[in-house]
């Protein structure tokens, strides 16, 4: 159970439902990546508990701002008070019946940070387990939402399932709960069609094959290198966020010193190769604004010096100073070529000037 707090915004993050903040509003589903349509899904549970005793919109934390956990809370404590929550699984069910691990586009602090942002105030992971995965959809409703989260309100999307072999629609759900007079928002599919975000000045907003605005979809465009598209079905730029390390300072030898960054293991990487990128610098002072530099980014496994396991290096551009145990947070902004292995140093040392003056044209027509 953790508090995770900053300047005053919070999100309570309970890791069963006994620790759970109640009563509840509640957006139901998996998340991973906070996405377009996910943010759709959970609209209606933050208005729904902001209506209720009033409150006003939950403070926007700045994207990479820093996460601190605390014993205790800052949340209110009116028992008039609905929870706006997201309730989702751990592990993802996926990970649950193939044994194999699932790399996510947002491991937990990430997708606590989203959560933030949006103004959600708890998340509720649910023990994804043979006995959970067991229940019925009636079991579920009566047991999990209605006596352990007392909730007053549900948001799903429409291809939302739930229960033994996910024998529940999002229809059933909402007969379910009206038996206990629950309402339930079912939110239609989002279409991604080149327009989503036609008054951002941000984002490629030029029109591409339509199509169903899914994690899947997401992990497909960012397996492509499509940049652009993954970053426009998220409604922000996919991140890369870790702690920089130690490496072999080969970058040094030949002008281009680059950041080691350490990832949380399940952080789901995207095409193998170079990227133009902005870093955020997270500060250690809290009072101070994280720095924005411009940047390249390459993934994979340095093949021109013999690399052995996949790294991911950032050279930042005009960047002098100590980077070693700073927190960086990783930008995409657009994929430039894929990794390849040069017959010298100096081949490479060429190719990473050029890469760095493609990148600074691309970053300074791009807010």
């Amino acid at each position: 159970m953790l508090n995770l707090s900053q300047n005053g915004c919070s999100v309570w993050v309970a890791s069963s439902t006994e620790l759970a903040r109640t009563p509840t509003a509640i957006a139901l589903g998996k998340f991973d990546g906070v996405h377009i349509g996910h943010q759709k899904v959970i609209q209606p549970v933050l208005q729904s508990a902001r209506g209720e005793d009033g409150r006003g919109d939950g403070e926007k934390i700045p994207e990479g701002a820093p996460i601190h956990p605390s014993q205790s809370s800052t949340l209110p404590s009116s028992p008039r008070h609905t929870y706006s929550t997201v309730v989702t699984f751990d592990p993802h069910p996926q990970e649950f019946f193939t044994g194999q691990p699932r790399a996510l586009l947002t491991p937990l602090d990430e997708k606590v940070q989203q959560l933030r942002s949006l103004g959600v105030e708890q998340l509720v992971l649910l023990p994804f387990d043979k006995e959970l995965s067991a229940l019925s959809p009636q079991d579920f409703v009566a047991k999990i939402l209605v006596q352990q989260l007392q909730c007053q309100k549900i948001s799903v999307g429409q291809d939302f399932c739930f229960g033994k072999k996910r024998m529940g629609t999002a229809q059933d759900l909402q007969i379910l709960a009206a038996q206990y007079n629950i309402p339930v928002t079912i939110v239609p599919l989002q279409t991604d069609t080149g327009n989503l975000l036609k008054n951002s000045s941000c984002l490629n907003t030029e029109p591409i094959e339509d199509g169903r605005i899914s994690t899947s979809l997401i992990r497909q465009t960012l397996e492509a290198g499509n940049i652009q598209r993954a970053n426009r079905l998220l409604g922000r730029p996919y991140t890369l966020t870790g702690v920089v390390i130690p490496g072999q300072h080969l970058g040094r030898t030949i002008g281009f010193p680059t950041a080691n960054l350490q990832l949380p293991k399940d952080k789901f990487l995207p095409l193998q190769g170079v990227y133009a990128v902005r870093v955020i610098i997270l500060n250690e002072t809290p009072e101070n604004l994280p720095t924005q530099n411009l940047g390249v980014m390459n993934i994979g496994n340095r093949p021109t010096v013999n690399g052995t396991h996949s790294s991911v290096e950032v050279h930042l551009l005009d960047w002098f100073g100590d980077l070693y145990g700073k927190n960086l947070v990783v930008q995409l902004v657009k994929f430039l070529r894929p990794e390849q292995k040069f017959p010298a140093l100096e081949a490479l040392k060429t190719q990473i000037q050029l890469d760095c003056t493609v990148a600074r044209e691309i970053l300074s027509t791009q807010c």
